[in-house]
């Protein structure tokens, strides 16, 4: 896996921002699906599964295909990297086993076997299984600074720094710094580990992981003020990210900060998790999930790990998974609650709306200060058009926050939207307002209030600029496209909207509501067949109930005749 040090360094603070108290939530999701007898069946079956990244079929299938054919090597291959992708260590341990004896130089089975062999504290053996699988190679992160582990379980901190040494190349330095002051720290040498720490956060002050491990050093060897100053100095990049509120609440207390690793096999689990995290980043998908199951076996109750594995989950529509691993954030990491939003998150993508209110409602109730949750409650209301819930929950958050920064413009733009489908216009418009002074050019804002003055009749030449700025910031975004397209057609300037909405249908051809829109512009420029062409496709790519009948309408009778309209002079685009 190629692995740059910019993608390291994203990996480690790209975390969801919530709340930091814990509370018990238990969702039961079903995932059925039934094992066929046959063993070409479940072979295909297993590879729909697994391209779909839905890892506990996928492991089930090619277990059952397997049991057909035992000896065949490449299932025995596919079946142990979906049993590792699933979490399923046993099975993937005694395939990997397997493996080995008929190809001893498996990259990912002498991995796997590495880090069982990390686990059980048997560093010789651990270290002979990860120099077959690439720790020879100067290039090989992975096996480096597992090796060096190894060496540090065996207390031999000289062997373990030479080692980690080996990445001297620049696009490490920072990812070799970081895992030298943690071994260090793990036996001992504080000198070596200042030292390195201190590299490390010169090099780095915006990765939260890394600031995170140089605070909690620093407060434990004496110096709280800078590992409040550290911490303060993260906050205001990213605002009230739950570890850094409880460190801070915790130093405020007194209270003495644990080390973020504390033994040789947290160290690779760290090593693991960094790597995983960045290869989710980089759009290694298979990889990035193989490096946080190994390091979950190793720290099952990392939140962080948990965290991006349930997100990953999450952006593969992989839903039932995603709450599976939510649900095993432990009850008092301050990550729990962030967990919690996201199951009800989670439970709307499903279908179930009302489970997912339900669930965060749960949430406020036990922490209605709680910004993050009444947003996410605000945003299920919106999910089922209860507009007048939703805005009069985001006007809670609102207030909570008492005077907002940029930080906050989502809240007045989500709000807006509340309001203009209650037809609150002056109320949504200044809201929309008050997002762009906190967010100055930001796109959805942009994009929202520039189409409403325009559909509206209202701040033409201001509402057309805000809509071409927001697709020059957006030029592949098909709904921000087709905005600027459907604000011509709205005004009768057909020939324009037909190419900015034939530029959406490029970037969108399945989304409904664009399909239509270009539907009635090829109408009003005499191309009627293209015409009830494109109100086909919207027609089976699901539209909203409500439309449905007026799109079924247009492709019987084809659009009424237009109404000749008022003059209006479209504002030409200026500059860019």
């Amino acid at each position: 896996m190629r692995t740059t040090a910019i993608g390291l360094a994203l990996a480690f603070g790209c975390f969801p921002l919530v709340g930091a108290t814990a509370r018990e939530s238990v969702v039961a999701i079903p995932t059925p699906f039934e094992i066929g007898d046959s063993p070409s069946g479940n072979y295909l079956a297993a590879l729909i599964a697994g391209a779909e990244r839905d890892t506990v079929a996928a492991s089930t299938f090619f277990r059952e295909a397997l049991r057909a054919d035992p000896k065949n090597s490449e299932l025995t291959e596919r079946a142990f990297v979906a049993a590792l992708a699933n979490g399923s260590f046993p099975d993937a341990l005694a395939l990997g086993e397997r493996l080995i004896l008929r190809d001893p130089t498996n990259g990912v089975a002498n991995l796997t076997l590495g880090v069982q062999a990390i686990k059980l504290k048997q560093w010789a053996l651990a270290r002979a299984h990860l120099s077959k699988g690439g720790a020879a190679r100067p290039r090989d992160v992975t096996a480096t600074l597992l090796t060096a582990w190894t060496y540090a379980g065996a207390g031999d901190e000289k062997k373990a720094l030479e080692v980690v040494d080996r990445l001297n190349d620049g696009n490490f330095t920072i990812f070799r710094d970081y895992h030298a002051a943690l071994i260090a720290d793990v036996l001992g040498d504080s000198v070596e580990a200042t030292k390195r720490f201190k590299a490390v956060y010169a090099a780095e002050k915006n990765t939260l992981r890394l600031i995170d491990a140089y605070a909690r050093f620093m407060d434990r060897h004496g110096d709280a003020a800078e590992a409040k100053r550290a911490y303060q100095a993260f906050d205001k990049l990213v605002p009230n990210h739950p570890l850094v509120k409880a460190a801070l609440a915790d130093l405020a207390a007194g209270k003495t900060l644990d080390p973020l690793v504390t033994s040789a096999d947290a160290g690779a689990a760290e090593v693991l998790y960094g790597l995983g995290a960045a290869g989710g980043r980089e759009g290694d998908e298979l990889a990035s999930m193989i490096y946080l199951r190994l390091s979950l076996y190793l720290a099952p109750t990392n939140a962080l790990a948990l965290v991006t594995l349930a997100d990953f989950y999450d952006r593969v529509k992989q839903d039932e998974r995603a709450v599976d691993v939510y649900e095993m954030i432990p009850q008092d990491s301050p990550l729990r609650v962030n967990a919690e939003i996201q199951i009800g998150l989670t439970l709307d993508a499903l279908g179930r709306t009302d489970d997912g209110i339900k669930q965060v409602k749960a949430i406020v109730a036990d922490r209605p200060k709680d910004v993050d949750a009444l947003s996410a409650l605000a945003n299920l209301y919106s999910v089922q058009k209860r507009y007048d819930e939703a805005e009069e929950t985001f006007t809670r958050a609102i207030d909570v926050i008492g005077t907002p920064d940029a930080s906050n413009w989502a809240l007045f733009y989500r709000r807006g939207i509340t309001r203009e489908r209650q037809n609150k216009w002056p109320l949504a418009e200044s809201d929309f307002k008050e997002a762009l002074t906190l967010f100055p050019d930001q796109p959805l804002v942009l994009n929202y209030l520039g189409y409403s003055w325009v559909d509206k009749g209202m701040n033409l030449e201001e509402g057309f600029n805000m809509l071409r700025r927001a697709v020059d910031q957006r030029p592949n975004d098909g709904f921000i496209v087709d905005s600027l397209g459907w604000a011509h057609f709205r005004l009768g300037q057909y020939d324009e909207a037909v190419k900015d909405l034939e530029r959406a249908i490029d970037l969108k051809p399945s989304d409904p509501v664009i399909n239509d829109h270009l539907g009635d512009a090829y109408w009003r420029v005499g191309r009627k067949l293209e015409a009830k062409f494109q109100w086909n496709h919207a027609r089976d790519a699901q539209p909203e109930k409500d439309d449905l009948p007026r799109i079924l309408k247009k492709i019987e009778d084809g659009l009424p005749e237009d109404k000749p309209a008022e003059a209006v002079v479209v504002p030409k685009k200026t500059g860019g």
